[in-house]
């Protein structure tokens, strides 16, 4: 079992017995480069994930669990961040080893929950996936693309984001057209007869 936080380790363990292994991710275990865009523009926008710095003796011990159970059940937060972080443990725990990877739910922490999410196993949600790479992946292009331009032209070290940028834009939109607006003097009649 791959739980998210060192913290539910013994937890979970102590609810399950000792029939199970559990560990933890600590997090993310991949993520895109830090030193390069890490997005393929001309192949649909493809992410290049690599382990995270300082994650590799994580994920070593995380295989080398994996590679002596016959099963793996993700059990990280229920949501899209812990979904990702599923997609990407499956990718590199199951690879083609043919290991049947589970993924266990759970919403509070607590012996009838854990149990329950344990008999009731399901698979990783491609949707949360999809959105948090999405997410992701808008982060990146933005912040890499733009954050630049702020620092040559503004001040360094401000960071652009897929939000703030667009809110902006809204607003010096919204400021052009209220100096572009040009007043006209008119005048309205009502007369009762």
């Amino acid at each position: 079992i791959i739980v998210e936080s060192p913290a539910k380790v013994k937890t979970i363990s102590k609810f399950l017995g000792n029939d199970f292994t559990v560990k933890a991710s600590v997090g993310h275990i991949r993520d895109l480069p830090s030193s390069t865009l890490g997005v393929d523009e001309a192949d649909n926008f493809a992410p290049q994930y690599e382990i995270i710095p300082g994650k590799e003796k994580v994920v070593a011990g995380l295989e080398a669990a994996a590679a002596k159970a016959d099963t793996v059940y993700l059990a990280p937060d229920p949501d899209r961040e812990g979904e990702a972080i599923c997609f990407h443990l499956a990718e590199l725990l199951d690879g083609d080893r043919g290991k049947t990877v589970f993924r266990v739910l759970f919403h509070e922490i607590t012996r009838n929950a854990v149990r329950e999410a344990f008999e009731h196993p399901t698979s990783i949600d491609r949707n949360k996936v999809d959105a948090q790479q999405a997410r992701r992946i808008l982060d990146r292009l933005v912040g890499y693309k733009v954050s630049p331009l702020l620092w040559q032209k503004v001040r360094k070290g401000l960071s652009a984001g897929r939000v703030q940028t667009v809110a902006v834009r809204m607003i010096v939109e919204r400021e052009r057209e209220i100096r572009a607006f040009v007043p006209e003097e008119y005048w309205e009649f009502r007369a009762r007869l």
